[in-house]
């Protein structure tokens, strides 16, 4: 029998984290145990040869559009939310150092002391020399979410899939939280994703995928190992593409 390692399924992959992926089972806030499985689990499929960018959200510490719903100005309250993005990109980054992981991270809003303005070239060097590059900061741009910034950081870097990190196990046709008869759907078109309205990404960042031909993977994180499996290709989650059904 062969010892050798199977090859990655993919080149290069977009990890997006959500800012609820940062507080475990906590409402609010960074648990520095989550923190560390998640980046635990990056180092293993990093390991495997597979180029790995980040987007982090940062509704575990502001969620910009409440605020601004309860009378904040929208555009001060997105500001709000990109600097939160950038307390838990700074967290992830020092927990994958700590593994031996070298990484950078990269912000859309400029702020040297903390980060590396983000720049195109320069990312995908640093992802070509096998760094990890964490994007912080969203678009840099008011009125966007994180998952449209994901898309287009995809897009920027020549990512072969978005892999969106979720806390079920894809994309249901209902929500399973209400819905016990809520069937997972292994495979869904993006005109299906928009058409019903499900909610994987905004109608933006689906768009955006879809004008590119981008594919995204939904899994579900709060399982031990998934973004290991996840980047790796493996078979979970949900996967939403082009084509005409879904299944």
């Amino acid at each position: 029998m062969s010892g050798k390692r199977a090859q990655p399924r993919f080149r290069r992959v977009l990890l997006k984290l959500s800012g609820a992926c940062f507080s475990g089972d906590k409402d609010f806030g960074l648990d520095p145990a989550t923190v560390g499985r998640l980046a635990g689990e990056v180092r293993d499929a990093h390991a495997g040869g597979v180029e790995i960018g980040i987007v982090v959200g940062g509704g575990n510490i502001w969620r910009g559009r409440q605020a601004s719903e309860q009378g904040m100005d929208r555009t001060t309250a997105d500001y709000m939310g990109m600097l939160a993005t950038v307390i838990n990109a700074v967290s992830l980054q020092d927990s994958l150092e700590k593994l031996g992981v070298e990484t950078r991270v990269q912000t859309a809003i400029e702020m040297r002391e903390i980060a590396e303005p983000f720049i195109r070239r320069r990312a995908v060097r640093h992802l070509e020399k096998g760094r990890v590059v964490i994007f912080a900061g969203g678009t840099g741009n008011p009125f966007f979410t994180t998952d449209t910034a994901a898309v287009l950081r995809a897009n920027e870097i020549g990512a072969d899939v978005i892999i969106k990190a979720t806390n079920v196990d894809g994309v249901y046709d209902k929500d399973p939280h209400d819905w016990p008869d809520a069937q997972l759907l292994k495979r869904i078109t993006y005109l299906e994703v928009l058409a019903r309205g499900l909610k994987v990404m905004d109608s933006t960042a689906i768009s955006l995928s879809m004008d590119n031909d981008l594919p995204i993977l939904v899994f579900n994180v709060t399982q031990a190992g998934n973004i290991v499996r996840a980047i790796r290709g493996e078979d979970i989650g949900t996967r939403v593409e082009g084509g005409n059904e879904a299944t």
